[in-house]
């Protein structure tokens, strides 16, 4: 029973690396037959297609992030807060699944022709519900400005977050936790440079916490 349980994950692991390299359509269940080292025949013993494997793939990686994005949610911290976590939790199951991320970010248009697909559509949809609950929980608090509307708002970061998987590297200097950091705070505070004061003001703050 381990064997065919580790063989279904070698299944799984390589097809996922095999769909975000090549793409779905490019990737057929002969190429991850012969990658995997088994007998076409072989992998239809574990998967009846090469869908229900897109399937598996997309269902554990988005299982993982509403599970996540729940203790946000369940945290009872502010809206501000709860934004922070939802990046970097994004971003940490970005780095844990990094196939299955860019295979969910490329293949949008693949997976909305396949009727057989609609829970995915579906689990994508909640997850949209999260950041849009946040982000309006911020908006009638006052944390948040009101004269964007929250979906423009949801979509920039979105994009900021799951696009970088196309040029982070998590192993590099640039850490995953400094990237989730950095795109809150631009999001929430922008990019300008604070004025000659605020930042004297900073800067004397600074001073006096390394004096503590």
């Amino acid at each position: 029973m381990a064997e065919v349980q580790d063989r279904r994950e070698l299944i799984l692991s390589t097809a996922a690396e095999m769909f975000a390299r090549k793409g779905l359509r490019a990737t057929t269940v002969r190429g991850i037959a012969d990658a995997v080292g088994v007998l076409s025949g072989s992998l239809y013993h574990h998967f009846p297609s090469k869908d229900a494997i897109v399937d598996e793939v997309l269902t554990r990686y988005l299982d993982a992030i509403r599970a996540r994005y729940a203790m946000v949610l369940a945290s009872g911290k502010g809206p501000a807060d709860c934004l922070h976590d939802l990046v970097v939790t994004s971003l940490e199951v970005a780095e844990e699944q990094p196939h299955a991320t860019a295979v969910y970010q490329n293949e949008a248009q693949y997976l909305r022709e396949m009727p057989s697909f609609s829970h995915i559509q579906s689990a994508a949809a909640e997850i949209q519900q999260t950041w849009l609950q946040v982000i309006a929980a911020g908006v009638a608090d006052g944390s948040f400005r009101d004269d964007i509307p929250p979906r423009v708002f949801y979509r920039l970061i979105r994009d900021a977050v799951w696009l970088s998987i196309r040029w982070h590297r998590p192993d590099g200097p640039y850490s995953t936790h400094r990237l989730a950091e950095d795109v809150t705070s631009l999001f929430l505070h922008g990019f300008a440079a604070p004025a000659p004061a605020a930042r004297k003001a900073n800067g004397r703050a600074r001073v006096r916490a390394r004096k503590r």
